[in-house]
């Protein structure tokens, strides 16, 4: 959301709430056999409260100029299996980030026949992110729906034109390794080994990374995508 330039499209900023974030994927299509459950902590015991498997973290956090000294201290080798695409509208984040836990869990997930996300996911799937971020923005369902759920929730709705702060990210396994994903990067990060058993772990020592960046900062929500009870 932080990323703001001058005459770009602005969407309204998404609230990181597991129930309006289940509400929009239904209303696109998405079976709810998965879906979106609040991560109270990140201690051993208030993560074995996070329902298995656990497919997807996202990660609201206000960005620093902290985060920006950091940028580029992780490196390694990309799988070319990942599902990445480019944030191109002004606090479109959140939606950004439910795409990239959606894209890179399909494998899990069930659509309905006919679904946006469906329809979407098959039409990009040999796209680069780029060119995937120009599709969506052409998707009218796509930001209405988002416009929609951006006014829901407990918080009141930020105006279009305010200056935001803070910022989605994904985190996911694939292919051995634990991947950042962040529509306003060049390109995913690979934050070392991983499995799809240790991944929330994992998933969880990242987060606090990010949160010993500014100690004395405490605006971060962190929301899972798992199998729903």
């Amino acid at each position: 959301m932080a990323d703001e330039q001058p005459g770009k499209d602005k969407w309204l900023p998404l609230e990181a709430n597991p129930e309006v974030m289940n509400k929009y994927v239904s209303n696109l299509g998405m079976k709810l056999n998965y879906s979106f459950t609040d991560v109270l902590g990140l201690d051993s015991d208030l993560l074995a409260m996070v329902p298995q498997p656990c497919v997807a973290i996202l990660l609201l956090y206000p960005v620093t100029a902290k985060d920006e000294e950091a940028e580029g201290e992780k490196s390694g080798v990309i799988s070319p299996n990942l599902y990445f695409i480019k944030q191109t509208v002004d606090n479109a984040c959140g939606t950004i980030g439910l795409i990239h836990a959606l894209g890179n869990c399909q494998d899990q997930l069930t659509f309905d026949n006919g679904s946006f996300l469906k329809g979407f996911f098959e039409k990009t799937k040999n796209m680069n992110p780029d060119e995937r971020a120009v599709a969506l923005e052409m998707e009218e369902a796509i930001s209405e729906a988002h416009e929609s759920s951006a006014q829901e929730g407990d918080s009141t709705t930020p105006n279009r034109d305010d200056r935001v702060d803070l910022h989605f990210i994904c985190f996911v396994h694939k292919d051995g390794c634990i991947y950042e994903l962040d529509g306003t990067k060049p390109s995913p990060v690979n934050h070392g080994p991983s499995s799809s058993a240790a991944f929330l772990q994992d998933a969880a020592r990242v987060c606090q990374e990010f949160m010993a960046r500014d100690p004395a900062e405490f605006r971060f929500t962190i929301v899972a995508l798992t199998a729903t009870n």
